[in-house]
């Protein structure tokens, strides 16, 4: 098999494994080392060329396109090109490096299918080669024997199920790790709901992935006070449910001094948040949102602060209105201050708190409206907590959204019996 590139006057006169396109004229140091490394042939094209090897697809096993430097003046040739080879089962790998010293890249960046995410050449490997795997099964393509004849079969076979083995013990680890973490996630909600005969309460908790960006709690201070938060991390997946975890941690509700304690007023509580989260100058712009309400249980009062998260919705005889009250994003400004209201809770009263994965089932803003429930929502809201929950739950699970559109959902409930 060859290991170096394949001259430009050569142009697929023999099955080549990748073809590399680029406006460069060049491919990175690391790419073409992993390339020799794994004994596949290589082409290096300019974009423009493809035209002069769109007729010989079939003596193509992948392509890696380098879009830096395209042409702008020609924004289509790049998705006719990408179009082209997948109506021909090749499979594409669309890259994104950093065009001023590849010599010192460790990463790249790889496009599936549309989404740029960060892999290492470990993974872009493995890309290439479940290309090539899935390649070998397309009708109508001339393989180039890589060994004698009478041993080709053999071992290509054996190369393919390794590599397929590979990725599948990879997938498989990746996918046990992250539903370990998510079973981690869940060891910081409460393990028992504080429901007496004066109180229910109920809790809807589904995440997009395996862990979540949101999280919650509900907790019992002292014998007269119930703290209970939602708060909700930017986007969802790991970086989120980190966040989520060290949120957990820094919301602190009450403080022991000694035989003594103190009850911190919610607008305090989200103001210390607020605090610790910037001085933690996170990357990547993290911030998140957050309601946080203290429940004196003797007195039926209730006191709320929220940080840019959906108002609180109050049910009342069958009405829902929202608590409204202003509050900036969490680990965003350092000098941000709170503000806190309170409200006296009756008997049958029940509220709602929700994170806005839930708003295609609860609600949206209307500029000329306003607020505009969800009829099923307003459907809902007459029933006992209980009741009302599980059908939010299953009308949770049933909803259809575009993959782009997907988020955490999370609801708390507290009813006055």
């Amino acid at each position: 098999m060859a290991t170096t590139a394949l001259a430009q006057t050569d142009l697929l006169f023999s099955f080549t494994d990748v073809i590399y396109l680029t406006s460069r004229g060049q491919m990175p140091g690391r790419i073409r080392k992993l390339l020799r490394q794994r004994k596949l042939s290589y082409l290096i094209l300019t974009i423009p060329d493809f035209a002069r090897i769109s007729h010989r697809l079939n003596l193509i096993g992948t392509v890696i396109i380098d879009p830096v430097g395209t042409d702008i003046s020609h924004p289509g040739r790049l998705a006719k090109i990408i179009e082209s080879l997948e109506q021909n089962n090749i499979g594409v790998i669309l890259l994104d490096i950093n065009p001023r010293d590849d010599r010192d890249v460790d990463t790249e960046q790889i496009n599936e299918n549309g989404t740029l995410y960060p892999v290492d050449l470990d993974e872009l490997w493995i890309r290439i080669s479940v290309n090539l795997a899935y390649r070998k099964q397309s009708p109508g393509m001339v393989v180039r024997p890589a060994t004698p004849p009478m041993n080709a079969v053999s071992t290509c076979a054996n190369r393919l199920a390794d590599q397929l083995k590979a990725t599948e013990a990879m997938v498989n680890n990746i996918s046990e790790q992250m539903r370990l973490a998510g079973l981690v996630q869940r060891d910081f909600l409460p393990k028992h709901l504080p429901n007496t005969e004066k109180f229910n309460w109920a809790t809807v908790f589904s995440p997009a992935e395996w862990v979540s960006g949101d999280i919650y709690d509900i907790n019992k201070l002292d014998e007269k006070h119930i703290g209970f938060f939602i708060a909700d991390a930017v986007g969802h997946s790991v970086p989120a449910a980190l966040l989520t975890i060290f949120i957990k941690q820094s919301l602190v509700m009450r403080q022991d001094l000694g035989k003594d304690y103190t009850l911190f007023p919610p607008a305090d509580v989200i103001k210390n948040l607020n605090l610790k989260m910037t001085a933690q100058k996170l990357s990547g712009y993290q911030f998140a949102t957050c309601c946080y309400c203290l429940l004196d249980t003797e007195t039926l009062e209730l006191v709320y602060a929220r940080a840019g998260h959906p108002y609180p919705i109050l049910i009342r005889d069958n009405k829902c209105s929202q608590l409204e009250i202003r509050g900036s994003l969490l680990g965003v400004f350092e000098q941000a201050m709170y503000k806190q209201q309170s409200i006296r809770l009756q008997s049958g009263d029940k509220l709602i708190l929700y994170s806005d994965g839930a708003d295609p089932f609860v609600g949206a803003f209307d500029d000329k409206q306003g607020f505009i429930y969800n009829d099923q929502f307003l459907e809902f809201s007459h029933l006992p907590l209980t009741q009302m929950f599980h059908n939010l739950n299953e009308l949770a699970q049933a909803h259809q959204l575009n993959p782009s559109d997907i988020d955490d959902i999370t609801i708390v409930g507290l009813e006055i019996l």
